[in-house]
C-alpha cells in the first residue's frame, strides 16, 4: 500500500490567516493541501474559486489537491490548472463525458482524480479506473465541513482498493469526511492511503501541528 498522506482541508481554516496556517501545515508535515470548490448548485454551499487557489499556490510549496464539487466542471478546469492546481478531482455524478474530462485534466499537466458521493456505488467509476491518478471516496455527503464519518464508506474503500489492485493501478485512494484518528484507522485498514481532514486539524485545541501529528500517529 502507498505511504499514508495527510491533506488538510482549508474549508475549515481561518481565512484571515490562511497564508500563515498553510505555512504551519507545511512545516508540520502535511503532504497536500485540499481545496473544496463548491458552486451552491451541485452542493448546498458556495466556497472559493481560482483566485483563492492562486493565493494558496503562492503561500505554499505543497501540492494543491483541488476538488471540484460543481456542475459543468469541464468549463473551469483550465482556470484552476492555471491558478496552480496540482491535482484536479471531478465527480462522476457531474461528468457525462468523464473520459474526456480526465484526459483534459492530464493535458493541462495536472494529476486527474475522480470521486463519488456516498450513495453512488463504487462500480460507477470502473470504466475510467485505469485513467485515474487518484480516487476519492466521500465519507460524508459533500457540501459542509464538520460532518460525521459514514460507516458504510469503509466497505466502499475496501471495494475500490480491490479494484485498483486488480489492475495494478498506482492511483492514490483518498477519503474525505469525518476524518479523526479513529476513522482514519478504519479507512487505512480498508486500503485508503490519503486522508483529508479539516476540523480535526484547523480546530484542534492544541493547534494545527498537533492535529496533523495525531493523524500521522494514527
Amino acid at each position: 500500500m502507498n505511504e499514508a498522506f495527510i491533506a488538510p482541508s482549508i474549508l475549515s481554516a481561518d481565512f484571515t490567516r490562511l497564508g500563515a496556517d498553510l505555512a504551519t501545515c507545511q512545516a508540520s508535515g502535511a503532504n497536500w493541501i485540499h481545496l473544496d470548490i463548491m458552486d451552491g448548485r451541485f452542493v448546498p454551499n458556495l466556497t472559493i474559486g481560482p483566485v483563492v487557489v492562486e493565493a494558496c499556490r503562492r503561500a505554499t510549496d505543497l501540492p494543491l489537491d483541488v476538488h471540484l464539487m460543481i456542475q459543468r466542471p469541464e468549463n473551469l478546469i483550465e482556470a484552476f490548472a492555471k491558478a496552480g492546481a496540482s491535482r484536479i478531482i471531478v465527480h462522476v455524478e457531474t461528468c457525462p463525458h468523464l473520459h474526456r474530462t480526465l484526459q483534459h485534466i492530464k493535458s493541462l499537466g495536472c494529476a486527474a482524480g475522480v470521486t463519488l458521493n456516498p450513495a453512488t456505488p463504487a462500480s460507477a467509476i470502473q470504466p475510467v479506473l485505469g485513467m485515474a491518478d487518484q480516487v476519492l471516496v466521500m465519507s460524508v455527503n459533500p457540501g459542509f465541513g464538520g460532518q460525521t464519518f459514514i460507516p458504510e464508506s469503509v466497505d466502499k474503500i475496501r471495494q475500490l482498493r480491490a479494484m485498483l489492485d486488480e489492475i495494478n493501478s498506482p492511483a492514490r485512494l483518498e477519503v474525505d469526511g469525518g476524518i479523526i484518528p479513529e476513522t482514519l484507522r478504519l479507512a487505512r485498514d480498508a486500503g485508503a492511503d490519503t486522508f483529508v481532514a479539516g476540523n480535526f486539524i484547523f480546530h484542534h485545541g492544541k493547534g494545527i501541528a498537533a492535529g496533523i501529528r495525531e493523524l500521522r500517529e494514527a
